[in-house]
């Protein structure tokens, strides 16, 4: 699923070199449920721009089910973020003046999935989520658990072979922390291969393993 070789990232900060990813190695096999975990500054965004193809590394090779990701143009990443890669982030995302279910269709529309199975995979990822009798609803009449549910579903309705998220319960408090991380933990048992960016440790302990990242080195693996 995503195997990193010996990849560097480099930022040039003013008259600094900043080397955001040392030489990483990592292998996730398809159906992990894996964490990253790090505090701020450690790489662990960096790493994560990379494997959801948002970024490119400066050295290394990055393969996403079997394929170079390093040789892609933009129009290619763009392509494979769209069809491969479902995000979840820390601030949801969403467009305030769509409905929830708008936001989830606007990936398939972005596909050119016709109108009929938009309607349906939309109500379906919505179901998924608890949240079919708010698909009406704006952003705004939403709680911020909610939100994060819409922002869960407009990941799956692509069908993605990969999750990323990124902070996913960062805005919210323990107790929806925990909802969303269930959610998680339901997610992979039905398949799906799910990468977790987090700073907290017990969110990030309720993976099935935990990479440890520090100074842009993976410091330590629990398998």
């Amino acid at each position: 699923m995503i195997e990193l070789r010996d990849v560097s990232k480099i930022y040039q900060i003013g008259d600094e070199r900043v080397r955001a990813l040392d030489h990483v190695n990592l292998h996730v096999h398809p159906h992990e449920f894996v964490s990253v975990i790090g505090p701020s500054g450690s790489g662990k965004s960096t790493l994560m721009n990379i494997i959801g193809c948002l970024d490119v590394a400066d050295a290394g090779q990055y393969l996403l089910d079997g394929m170079p990701i390093e040789a892609y143009s933009e129009n290619d990443l763009a392509q494979v973020r769209n069809k491969k890669i479902g995000f979840v982030f820390q601030s949801f995302n969403l467009i305030p003046k769509l409905s929830a279910e708008e936001n989830v269709e606007l990936p398939l529309i972005y596909q050119g999935v016709k109108r009929g199975e938009r309607q349906a995979r939309v109500k379906e990822a919505l179901e998924r989520v608890g949240l079919e009798n708010r698909a009406k609803h704006l952003p705004t009449e939403l709680s911020g658990g909610q939100q994060q549910r819409v922002a869960i579903a407009r990941a799956l309705v692509t069908r993605p072979s990969l999750i990323l998220a990124d902070e996913p319960t960062g805005n919210l408090d323990s107790h929806t922390s925990q909802e969303i991380m269930d959610m998680f933990k339901e997610m992979h048992e039905q398949g799906n291969t799910i990468v977790l960016i987090t700073h907290d440790n017990d969110i990030a302990k309720q993976a099935r393993r935990v990479i440890h990242i520090l100074d842009g080195r993976l410091t330590e693996v629990n398998l």
